[in-house]
This record gives C-alpha cells, structure tokens and sequence, in this order.
C-alpha cells in the first residue's frame, strides 16, 4: 500500500495500518514542507469554534489523541509533547462571548477570570471562555519526530525526495499504479492497487477534481520565561501557544491569495506582531526565536476530504485547513478501518466519515479563511 505525502497525516495514517500489520510504502517529495512541521500544534475544537459535523469529528479525535499518543511514544520510544493546558478565547464583551458557536462547552469568564488565568492579558479583553478540555500538541519538535521514528519501527518504508507526477489507472479506471520522479532523477513506475492521498495544499495538483487549495500562513516564535502562559490564548486573528520551556509559538496569517509563494513578508510579520501587543503586551518584549511559514490545505466549505476517491483504490485524507494536528488521530483511524472494511467487504465505510466525501456540494463563493468562531478584534 502507497501513502502519498509524508507530512503529518500521511504519517498517521502509516502508522495505524502498519500496527494492523499492513506493508506500507511512503512516498514524499520533502518531508519538511508538510504543515505539520509548521502549525502550532492547537488541540481545539471547542475554542475554534467548530460546528456540526466538525464539532463533532473534532471532538471524537480529540478523545483519542491520550491513548492515540500513548501508542505513538510506546513505538518510538520519544514523547509527542501533549499538554492538556486548556485554551481561552477572550471577548469584548459578555454578548459577544456567550454567543459563541461553542460557548456550552466553555466556563464563562470574566475580567478577574481572564487575568487569573492569563496574567498581563491585553486590557480590551472583558470577557472569555475557558476550554479546560482543549489543549496542545508539540507538533514541530517533537511530534513529527516520534511519528517518523514509529512508523520506522513497525517496518514502513520511506522513499524521501519522491514527487509523484500521476495515479495510474486501468481498466474500468481502477489505481494501478503511479508515476513518480525520484530524487536521483529518471522517472519510475510503481505497481499499486490502493493508495493513500495525504498531499495536503498539493493534493489538487494530482486530483485537479478536488475543491483542495493551499492558504498560506506565518507563524513566529518567542523565549517567555518558563511558565509565563500556562493557557493557550486564541485570539480573534491571532493565537499565542505556550510550550513547556517557556518558548511562545505565535500564529497565524491566512493568505489564500498567496498561492504556493514561499518566503515571509513584511505584512505578515506585522499582523502577527500587533495581535501580540493586543493580546500579550508584556511577550512583545521577549527576544524572537523563529519565523518560518507553511500551506494549509484549503477546501470551500473549510472541511477535510476523508475516504474514497473519486480514482476507486483511491482514498483521500486531505484538506484539513486548520486543524490537521487536532484531527490526525481521528482521521488515521476512520480511513484505515474504511480501508479494512472495503477490502473484506464487511460493511460501509464508518459513519463520521459521510459528510465529508469529496463530492459534497461546496458552496459558490469560499468561505472566509479564518476561524468559524473568528471575530473582530476590539
């Protein structure tokens, strides 16, 4: 079995079929480009303000990311770097906050709460909601890592420097393979039958059918004094996420204009820099680390494309925009159980997996690339 993409979810899902004994092959033109070496790592379904399906495929994964990981460091032999911290989505006022989309499953604030909680909080903010259950995961340092060393120990096999130029079908449009240039140069052909699409923001280039685009976004990071933020503070625009050694991962622009341009700009950098005086004055201080930036893999609607294809052998785990990190375990799980069940025609694919076929109806005009619950800064 193929997995095309070696970036978070294709790293997933690797591991979970090779744990259900399944010979895997990873196929990855560059490993370090994947958004999962770039996000920050927010496990936070209830602080982005997700809804319906989402809410709830949000949910479902962020109950197994404990025993999710457990596994994960079993077989590495490396922590991930979960912390169950809770996050605070801060307001300008209680109207406001109490009409968040997921505001039941919050503890209402106020401004006493916030600065119990969030010492040195910007003064605009009045009140917030606490997510207790939500939290973090340390994606770009240790996550990624213990993920790889994994998926290593359970016999799957790499091939870094991989670009995978087209899936090849045969008759009745079946996979049978796919075309691919390796890092050595000259073009190959490997034989498959099932295959995995995890290319995140470049998965619409070997689909063109698929509503996938990349949204670009920059991120910065900052050394705090250890245990200066023990929350993680999502405000409108911008997202402060504090690690355990005290550094400050600072997120995110949203630029679906961008395309695939690499490289930091001046406008980003400051819009990052302005929501941090507005949401932490005293970290605008604090000596800057990193600043680095990543494509997300956008759809319309916001939502991932999970399981089959519109190729048959084909199965998608692709356009999670956001929240990859959060729903990797979920997604991992669903996709190798519908795997399983197709290939011993033991029933349909799971139930979480209907709303987000790659068909689905899209609507005319995108959705704004920002958080469901986003909303203006004061």
């Amino acid at each position: 079995m193929l997995l095309l993409g070696g970036g978070l979810m294709g790293l997933a899902i690797a591991h979970q079929l090779a744990r259900l004994g399944r010979a895997v092959t990873v196929l990855s033109r560059r490993r370090s480009e994947a958004a999962g070496f770039v996000a920050a790592g927010m496990l936070a379904p209830h602080a982005e303000g997700l809804s319906g399906p989402m809410l709830a495929l949000g949910q479902a994964s962020l109950e197994r990311i404990p025993a999710w990981v457990a596994r994960i460091e079993a077989d590495s032999g490396l922590p991930c770097g979960l912390r169950p911290c809770g996050i605070v989505v801060p307001f300008s006022s209680a109207a406001e906050r109490d009409a968040y989309p997921t505001a039941a499953w919050g503890v209402p604030l106020d401004r006493t709460g916030l600065e119990r909680e969030l010492p040195g909080l910007g003064t605009p903010w009045r009140h917030g909601l606490l997510f207790a259950q939500d939290g973090q995961i340390d994606n770009r340092r240790r996550l990624m890592r213990a993920l790889e060393r994994a998926c290593v120990a359970l016999g799957v096999r790499f091939e870094e420097g991989s670009q995978v130029l087209e899936l090849l079908t045969g008759d009745g449009g079946r996979l049978r393979g796919v075309r691919l240039r390796r890092a050595e140069g000259g073009e190959h052909t490997i034989a498959a039958t099932t295959a995995v699409l995890a290319c995140g923001a470049w998965s619409g280039q070997l689909l063109p059918s698929l509503p996938v685009r990349p949204v670009k976004g920059q991120m910065l990071s900052l050394q705090g004094p250890r245990a200066s933020l023990k929350r993680v503070l999502f405000g409108p625009g911008t997202y402060l996420v504090p690690r355990e050694d005290g550094l400050l991962v600072v997120g995110a622009t949203s630029e679906p204009e961008a395309s695939f341009d690499d490289g930091l700009t001046p406008e980003g950098q400051k819009q990052l820099q302005q929501g941090l005086v507005a949401l932490l004055p005293e970290a605008a201080l604090w000596p800057p680390m990193e600043r680095w930036w990543g494509f997300r893999p956008g759809t319309p609607d916001g939502a991932p494309l999970l399981g089959p294809g519109p190729i048959e052998g084909v199965w998608l785990a692709t356009g999670h925009y956001r929240n990859g990190v959060l729903l990797a375990a979920i997604t991992a799980e669903l996709i190798a159980e519908a795997i399983t069940a197709a290939e011993q025609r033991s029933g349909a694919s799971p139930e979480l997996l209907a709303p987000f076929r790659w068909d689905r109806p899209q609507p005319a005009t995108p959705a704004a690339h920002t958080p469901p619950g986003a909303r203006a800064s004061p």
